[in-house]
């Protein structure tokens, strides 16, 4: 089963980083964060991808192209024009980098992948949220329930402390507790092709609006809920805190083994 990302937006909130490379190239733990995404899929066996391009689409395929360069040590002999690879480590990894375009909405970028997803069922996630997410078990569900396309429904934290009062007193404080209890749309997706069937608005199609908005009223959208970690990296502060957490080894998405 193939796994599309989207990795093809402006990130604009992320812009001390984004004014560089493209959001999901920024660095967790020395590592982009699309790299930390497809860790997750991988550890559970999927590892055929397909990676939605737009904004500085030259930075992630220069990254891939030259990926042992990145992960590894090297002896290169300019004389002799020849380079030598030591301790290598490689994924059993097959990237398919697709330049969807440069103003290109979500949908949009999804139907450009068309040609390459239509054939099977599929997943889809954005490229800048992490998860501790139980794939097979999403697989499973989306199977079950039979229909066009399944989201990961997710309970964010809250972005402030909650106190309790009774009256000019507090009884207790959560630093960060859940939000207000609403479920919503953290992507980790499985498709259906009849996906495409949604997708009518071409480049200009927002997935998250027309395409989601008819499957539901169709009732073929269902929500795997997950109780377990989730973040997306939308601000600096997210991305921080995301670090803050590797850096501890305390990184709930770290699923896989070194």
């Amino acid at each position: 089963m193939k796994v599309a990302i989207l990795a093809g937006g402006f990130g604009t909130r992320l812009s001390e980083e984004t004014d560089l490379k493209p959001k999901p190239m920024v660095e967790i733990g020395g590592k982009p964060i699309l790299w930390h995404i497809m860790k997750i899929y991988s550890h559970y066996g999927f590892n055929d991808f397909v990676i939605l391009l737009g904004y500085k689409s030259y930075y992630v395929k220069e990254y891939f192209a030259n990926y042992f360069l990145h992960q590894s040590d090297v002896t290169i002999d300019i004389k002799n024009n020849k380079m030598e690879v030591h301790n290598n480590s490689s994924e059993p990894w097959k990237i398919t980098l697709l330049d969807t375009g440069l103003n290109t909405y979500t949908g949009g970028r999804v139907l450009r992948a068309k040609k390459y997803l239509e054939d099977d069922t599929f997943m889809l996630t954005y490229g800048d949220g992490v998860g501790n997410i139980d794939i097979p078990a999403l697989i499973d569900f989306h199977k079950k329930n039979k229909s066009i396309l399944t989201l990961t429904s997710v309970q964010p934290e809250g972005r402030f402390g909650a106190l309790n009062l009774d009256g000019d007193h507090v009884t207790a404080f959560a630093e960060k507790p859940k939000g207000d209890g609403s479920w919503i749309n953290g992507g980790f997706f499985v498709c259906e092709p009849k996906i495409f069937d949604y997708i009518n608005e071409g480049d200009n199609t927002i997935f998250e609006r027309s395409p989601m908005e008819k499957l539901a009223k169709d009732h073929q959208m269902c929500a795997y809920k997950h109780n377990g970690f989730w973040m997306p990296m939308d601000t600096l502060r997210d991305k921080n805190e995301l670090e803050s957490k590797w850096n501890s080894n305390k990184a709930p998405w770290k699923i896989w083994n070194d």
